[in-house]
C-alpha cells in the first residue's frame, strides 16, 4: 500500500517528510506566511490543514481536499476577554483574505472559559498553545507548526507523527473526548477511506 510508505520510519525522518509535504501544500504555506505576518504571541497553525495535506499528498488527492478550514491558535494570557480575541480576528481578516480556506482563530488562554458550556465537560486552563494541542481528542490530530523569522518551520507533535503516516486515528484519553473522537473518525473514513479509527 503505497500511501503507507512512510509509516514506521524513525521520528527524525518522519519529521523531515512531514515538513516537506506541508510546505509544498499551497494552502498550508500561504497560511503559515500570513500567520507569521500577524506576529501573534505563541501562535500555531494546527490540526486538520496539516494532516490533511499529508493524507492528500500520499493518496494523490489535490491540495485542500477534505479540509474545511485553517485553525490558528495563539496564546495571550494577558487578555482573556472575548472582545480581545474578537479584535484579533478582525485585525487578521485582511491578512487572510487571499486564502482559499477560512481561518478560525482562537486564543488558547481563554478556552477554559467557554469550552464547558459548548462541550458539556470541564476543560483545563491551558498554559500555552502547545499545551492545548496535547489535549486534542485524537493523538493523530495533535500537531502544530509555526514559521519562524528565519523561514524555518517549528513543529509541535507531542505524540509523534506515526499515526498520521499510518493513516490511523488514535484516541487521546487525557480528557473525556469520546464523542469528538468518534465524530472526527467518522468524517475521516468517509473522506479518506484509507484511514482506520481506533476505538475509544
Amino acid at each position: 500500500m503505497k500511501h503507507l510508505r512512510y509509516a514506521d520510519l524513525p521520528d527524525a525522518e518522519q519529521k523531515r517528510l512531514f515538513l516537506d509535504i506541508i510546505w509544498a501544500d499551497r494552502n498550508v504555506r500561504a497560511a503559515l506566511v500570513a500567520a507569521r505576518d500577524l506576529a501573534l504571541p505563541d501562535w500555531l497553525v494546527v490540526s486538520g490543514v496539516l494532516y490533511n495535506a499529508v493524507w492528500n499528498a500520499l493518496t494523490g488527492r489535490p491540495p485542500g481536499y477534505g479540509t474545511k478550514d485553517i485553525d490558528l491558535f495563539y496564546f495571550d494570557g494577558d487578555d482573556l476577554s472575548y472582545e480581545g480575541e474578537d479584535a484579533v480576528i478582525a485585525r487578521a481578516a485582511p491578512t487572510f483574505a487571499h486564502l482559499t480556506l477560512p481561518v478560525e482563530i482562537r486564543n488558547q488562554a481563554r478556552v477554559h472559559l467557554w469550552a464547558p458550556a459548548k462541550f458539556g465537560r470541564a476543560c483545563p486552563q491551558y498554559l500555552s498553545s502547545e499545551h492545548s494541542v496535547a489535549h486534542f481528542a485524537s493523538k493523530t490530530h495533535a500537531v502544530g507548526v509555526r514559521l519562524l523569522d528565519d523561514d524555518q518551520l517549528q513543529l509541535t507533535a507531542p505524540f509523534g507523527l506515526d499515526d498520521i503516516f499510518s493513516f490511523r486515528l488514535t484516541p487521546n484519553r487525557v480528557l473525556d473526548n469520546r464523542t469528538t473522537h468518534q465524530a472526527k473518525g467518522l468524517r475521516a473514513v468517509t473522506t479518506w477511506p484509507e484511514v482506520t479509527v481506533e476505538p475509544w
